[in-house]
């Protein structure tokens, strides 16, 4: 009886020892697959690729650990590169900084002298625009006028009976007339008298362009200038020939267009039926204040006579009996 005995002890025996391996084998299991879910997170290492954001993460934001990273399905905001990215607005000190002043540059002496302004106009403005025919507002006096465009040949005698009458004169010169008788401007202006401008070669100026216009004031300006006279600022148009655009470019050139308001006519000579007589009587029936009276210099070209030079004593004398003086046209650029 007893070797079954034994047999079934031992089978007991190893049926306990599995039971009891297993109930090991649970336990060591229950602890390996209980241990993950009770260790605690590992913090996240940081970030070192260049471009990386600078905002702070979820916990010191203060946002939880379901919102910290956005899900698949929402979309993700573009990151900024800005320094400024993430921080809190700073706010500007109560007080601003006062803005540092430059040194003052050093001292560099007397600057530049003041602006005089733009240069005086060469005549009064109520002048453009205009051919005078008479000095206005000039009162009881006359301008004779003097034209030298052709000779010299009543030159000596004009001259010497203003001076012995003590009359001053404007002569209007051409510069083909200056160029041939340099010694005549040196004569009008040492006797005290004006010059003029009368073009330089006496073309009728209307049918010219601005450009020959320019040419004939500024040539007979310069021949004049080289003289000894100053013709500036007044001119006289050759045969009287202008209208407002000839008027317009003369002024632009700095001169003040002047008329006259007769004509003795002592240019045409005795051929033309003309005498000293006849030559002073047009003057004293023209006579008002600011009269502006047109003679000639040179001698008719077909019989030489020089009316105007013959006439000249006896029309000075009828005017000063009239009681009237006389003026250069420089009356005209009083202010």
């Amino acid at each position: 009886m007893t070797e079954p005995l034994r047999g079934d002890a031992r089978r007991r025996m190893a049926a306990a020892a599995v039971v009891l391996a297993l109930i090991v084998l649970a336990i060591v299991l229950a602890v390996l697959l209980k241990e993950p879910a009770e260790s605690p997170p590992q913090p996240a290492a940081p970030s070192t690729s260049p471009g990386a954001s600078t905002s702070p993460g979820p916990a010191a934001s203060g946002a939880s650990p379901s919102t910290a990273q956005p899900s698949p399905s929402q979309p993700v905001e573009p990151s900024t590169e800005t320094p400024e990215a993430g921080q809190d607005p700073v706010q500007p000190p109560a007080t601003v900084p006062p803005v540092p002043v430059p040194p003052s540059a050093p001292d560099a002496g007397p600057g530049p002298a003041p602006d005089p302004g733009p240069p005086a106009a060469p005549f009064p403005s109520a002048l453009l625009g205009q051919d005078l025919t008479a000095i206005p507002n000039a009162g009881r006096v006359v301008a004779l006028t003097f034209d030298a465009g052709a000779n010299t040949a009543g030159l000596p005698k004009i001259l010497s009976t203003l001076s012995a009458k003590g009359v001053t004169g404007t002569f209007f010169l051409t510069g083909n007339w200056v160029e041939a008788n340099p010694g005549g401007v040196g004569q009008i202006v040492s006797a005290g008298h004006r010059v003029a401008n009368h073009s330089m070669t006496h073309p009728g100026f209307t049918g010219l362009d601005g450009t020959q216009i320019a040419r004939q004031v500024r040539g007979a300006e310069q021949t004049i200038l080289a003289a000894g006279g100053d013709p500036r600022p007044l001119f006289r148009f050759p045969f009287g020939e202008r209208d407002a655009r000839t008027i317009a470019a003369v002024n632009s050139l700095g001169y003040a267009a002047v008329r006259w308001t007769v004509d003795t006519l002592g240019w045409k000579g005795t051929s033309g039926g003309v005498t000293a007589q006849t030559v002073a009587d047009r003057t004293l029936a023209a006579l008002q204040p600011g009269e502006i009276v047109l003679m000639h210099i040179g001698s008719n070209p077909d019989d030489g006579s020089t009316l105007d030079a013959d006439a000249l004593p006896d029309i000075i004398d009828r005017i000063s009996a009239a009681g009237y003086g006389f003026a250069t046209l420089d009356a005209l650029l009083a202010p």
